[in-house]
């Protein structure tokens, strides 16, 4: 046989060999691959439980107010803005802030609900720090792993890890009422109210921790994806009056000297609106003067306006006296009729004026407009 002959077969017989080892070793390789963890992408990283704890405390505050209350509260945005329970800022306006590095800061409360136990509270000195993430859109599942931190008996940053035990739950602690919330089975105490529910695979945020049964291991927490919008609309439009609070002399004769009572009395009418408008039907009932109040019931009220929605303030007039403000406003708005809403347009007109030395609606008088 011709060598050259010779030198072609051995060269197909080693070639041939060659596969045949590369096919036996991928036939091994390719199950176990398939059977692992999934390939990951150029990149792109894994987080460990450990990294989750770390990142999401750097976020994560105590507060504290001159009212004896302590609870936790977290970053959610670059404008400095903590989402908390209501129940951990109620009846203050400014509050002291712990950060994880140490640093005492002040917070003003621009925002709280007296129905949802939801609050916000702007800290100016973190203006532009970064935030964690949160779940917007989805709600989570029975079994998922979550991990709790706050500042339980003022023990700041502390951590708990457990799963969602329960969905949809419901309960009554006065005043708030609490519906479909996330049962969890990491310990709520004093102090742990207001911190984050942290989804352990993902870092992000969950829901907001507010209440836990007495000596058991059993929490519940407030999806965040319910309250998200009530907490964006205070971001962007914080309340300059809060619920059961009352300016200093100081602070009002402030007020009084920079805004005339038109202005006034007009931004009063729109923060009832606003107030209307989210649901939180409590908060705007209190703007109402004593009289008011005496003549109406909370109840009668809050159905007068539970119809309503989507009210917006189409025109406005002011016209003054002495010590009062006339608003007569039209407002359009969807009202709910025989299970169907319809747009109508309505022409209310307010007396506004001082109701101890607090300027409230003091009655008001309203008609259809065709």
């Amino acid at each position: 046989m011709n060598w050259r002959v010779i030198l072609v077969i051995l060269g197909v017989l080693l070639m041939m060999g060659g596969g045949l080892v590369t096919y036996l070793e991928l036939k091994e390789v390719i199950p176990r691959q398939l059977n692992s963890a999934p390939l990951i992408a150029v990149g792109e990283k894994t987080k460990s439980l450990k990294d989750i704890i770390f990142e999401t405390q750097k976020y994560v505050v105590m507060i504290e107010t001159d009212a004896g209350n302590q609870g936790s509260g977290f970053l959610y945005n670059n404008q400095g803005d903590l989402i908390t329970n209501a129940h951990v800022v109620t009846g203050v306006r400014h509050v002291r802030v712990k950060t994880a590095d140490a640093r005492e800061l002040v917070g003003e409360v621009i925002g709280i609900s007296t129905e949802v136990d939801i609050a916000v509270v702007r800290v100016p000195e973190l203006a532009g720090s970064d935030s964690l993430s949160l779940v917007k859109y989805e709600k989570a599942s029975v079994g998922d792993e979550v991990l709790s931190i706050g500042s339980p008996l003022g023990l700041q940053n502390t951590v708990t890890t457990g799963i969602i035990s329960g969905v949809g739950r419901s309960l009554q602690i006065s005043p708030y009422t609490y519906s479909d919330l996330y049962q969890i089975s990491t310990p709520i105490s004093h102090g742990n109210s207001g911190g984050p529910l942290v989804d352990t695979t993902t870092g992000s945020v969950l829901g907001i921790n507010s209440a836990g049964l007495e000596n058991s291991s059993i929490g519940f927490s407030i999806p965040i994806v319910n309250v998200l919008p009530l907490i964006e609309g205070w971001t962007k439009e914080p309340m300059d009056m809060l619920p059961g609070i009352s300016l200093s002399t100081d602070e009002q004769t402030m007020a009084e000297e920079k805004q005339p009572l038109d202005q006034l009395a007009s931004y009063l009418v729109k923060h009832f609106y606003d107030a209307i408008n989210i649901g939180d039907y409590v908060y705007a009932y209190t703007l109402l003067a004593g009289d008011w109040q005496e003549s109406t019931s909370y109840v009668k009220f809050r159905d007068d306006f539970i119809h309503k929605r989507n009210i917006s303030i189409d025109d406005e007039h002011i016209s003054l006296t002495e010590d009062e403000a006339m608003v007569t406003v039209v407002i359009s708005a969807d009202e709910r009729k025989d299970g169907s809403y319809n747009f109508i347009k309505q022409q209310i007109t307010f007396r506004v004026g001082y109701d101890d030395d607090q300027l409230k609606l003091l009655n008001s008088k309203s008609k259809y407009l065709q």
